[in-house]
């Protein structure tokens, strides 16, 4: 074997154990909202080769806390002028979405989003609400570190490994236009949610994902990224579900999302290539997470599993469904002749 497959297979291994560790332990230790921990710890083992330092994670951490707060500072505005609340948080999102794209810390992105969307949707029902989402978060960034750093422990990136190539710039005349769609993709979604925070958040957080997965893929391939990695996401969860069912038990869903884990990271390290992008095969994780992790808090509270399962999915797709129009609608403006005007 290759060293460079040998790097492949140990990020591999990494990124299923970190994963599986972080949501057992997510879960186990009954944090609120468990499934945002191993999301984060997915996004961590995906973009970053080496463990964060102590002081790294404490300024993350602090990062994560102010960002997040930041969307406590719109509540008030949401409520007496809605109007004017909406404008603003939609420029906000538009300013973000172009950080990112211009070289911008992708952490620092996400969770600046969520603080405009999440925290200020659950802040205009219900102010304990958006504290407690904001203290998840933070909850669910450290036990991610802590879950990154046990894996990379377990799994360490050998010392002449190549450092993780950069994402190419993206050309300044295309940043506005692409970050006008993610953003347009995210705001309906925030707009929903005002209705029902409770009901809603995990869909904001699918928003948000399929925002920055916009924003990296291509215009042909978006379209087949989008709604492929949301079916296969919602695919993998029925079968995780099945599989979970037939014995239940913490330590079972740790070992069942190990399998699931490796299975899809092995594709996305490309040690099962595939025509597929890595940012398809890391969505569908994400996806999987979030559907599962919501099924099992149905469970424990008594709800019909399947029924709302049924219905988040539904949501998740009409979601993912409006984010490819929303591409498409923009490439087509973008490719419409000019027509010089007459004098």
């Amino acid at each position: 074997m290759s060293t460079e497959s040998i790097i492949r297979a140990r990020r591999a291994l990494r990124l299923a154990s970190g994963t599986a560790l972080c949501l057992g332990a997510s879960f186990g230790l009954g944090l609120p909202i468990p499934f945002v921990a191993p999301v984060l710890a997915v996004l961590l083992l995906a973009t970053l080769n080496r463990p964060l330092p102590f002081k790294a994670t404490l300024v993350l951490a602090l990062a994560a806390l102010l960002t997040t707060g930041s969307g406590l500072l719109l509540i008030p505005l949401l409520r007496y002028y809605p109007l004017s609340g909406v404008l603003l948080i939609g420029l906000s999102l538009f300013l973000v979405f172009r950080f990112g794209l211009r070289g911008g810390n992708a952490l620092i992105v996400t969770f600046l989003v969520i603080g405009l969307t999440m925290i200020s949707s659950a802040g205009v029902a219900d102010f304990g609400l958006a504290a407690m989402v904001i203290g998840a978060l933070v909850k669910g960034l450290l036990l991610a570190v802590l879950a990154v750093a046990c894996s990379h422990w377990l799994f360490p990136e050998p010392a002449d490994a190549p450092p993780a190539p950069s994402a190419p710039a993206m050309p300044s005349e295309e940043t506005g236009r692409v970050a006008l769609r993610a953003t347009l993709i995210v705001l309906p979604t925030f707009l929903l949610a005002l209705i029902d925070p409770a009901s809603y958040l995990p869909i904001i957080l699918k928003a948000v994902g399929l925002g920055q997965q916009s924003s990296t893929a291509s215009t042909h391939s978006a379209g087949r990224e989008l709604v492929g990695s949301t079916l296969l996401g919602g695919l993998l969860a029925i079968l995780f579900w099945c599989a979970l069912s037939l014995f239940v038990h913490l330590w079972m869903f740790f070992l069942w999302t190990l399998l699931f884990g490796l299975v899809l990271a092995r594709k996305l390290y490309r040690l099962s290539p595939t025509r597929l992008s890595p940012g398809f095969w890391l969505n569908s994780l994400i996806t999987m997470i979030i559907l599962l992790g919501q099924s099992v808090q149905d469970s424990v509270a008594g709800k019909d599993v399947y029924t709302a399962f049924a219905i988040r999915m539904g949501l998740f797709l009409a979601v993912t469904l409006y984010a490819c129009l929303m591409v498409n609608v923009l490439e087509q403006r973008r490719s419409l002749p000019v027509t010089p005007m007459a004098l």
